[in-house]
């Protein structure tokens, strides 16, 4: 971190017609440690046949951008590249014209979230930093986080009426169902995050009276 301050920051503020920012000081800091652009592929400058695609590694710090930025919407995050020089050349775009449309923004987000871009970077983050240390103490943060997802309708399964009492002799009866939590205990990490749900199952609305309903 102090060699960032020293060093990193003096440079870019020499090379930059603006001095950076504290959110500008703060993407270069996160970008430096984590140094995403290291798991996505490098443009194919020797491709021959075909349109070469677009400078992965500056979509992927701009990937970053967006989160640290706390942007929302990627139109957003395109305005804020127009806009701000210091942030495209953090990110690596040297021109306008190297800022990707929308839509491209979009689809290689999709590509990134799917190949779990952000848990490799982690994982690799932490494996650097924390390989062989025992963790004291774990932080869960509970904030609740806005999402214009719409919650997947349940499909219910109806379960046959259970018999009260014990059953009677020679009577078999189906094995309760273990609950997730349960089955956690016999399955790997692999396996337990597998099992959670990834789309959104549950969902608020405001009643008549502005209070917010599950």
């Amino acid at each position: 971190m102090g060699r960032v301050q020293r060093s990193l920051f003096s440079h870019l503020n020499e090379c930059l017609d603006t001095r950076l920012t504290e959110q500008e000081q703060q993407l270069v800091t996160i970008l430096e440690i984590v140094q995403v652009e290291k798991y996505v592929p490098k443009s194919a400058v020797t491709q021959w046949m075909g349109r070469k695609p677009l400078n992965r590694q500056a979509i992927a710090r701009a990937f970053a951008a967006k989160a640290v930025y706390r942007i929302s919407k990627t139109s957003d995050l395109r305005r804020a590249l127009l806009a701000t020089r210091n942030l495209r050349s953090i990110c690596g775009f040297r021109a306008l014209g190297e800022i990707p449309s929308e839509s491209t923004f979009s689809r290689t987000f999709t590509e990134f979230a799917a190949s779990e871009l952000g848990s490799r970077a982690h994982d690799a983050l932490v494996k650097d930093y924390l390989e062989g240390e025992l963790l004291g103490h774990i932080s869960r943060d509970s904030t609740a986080i806005v999402g214009r997802e719409k919650p997947v309708r349940k499909v219910k399964e109806q379960k046959k009426p259970r018999k009260r009492g014990r059953p009677a002799k020679g009577e078999q009866r189906e094995p309760v169902v273990e609950k997730r939590l349960e089955r956690q205990l016999g399955q790997s990490v692999g396996e337990a995050i597998r099992e959670l749900p990834s789309r959104c199952d549950r969902g608020t609305k405001k009643n008549a009276k502005g209070y917010k309903t599950s």
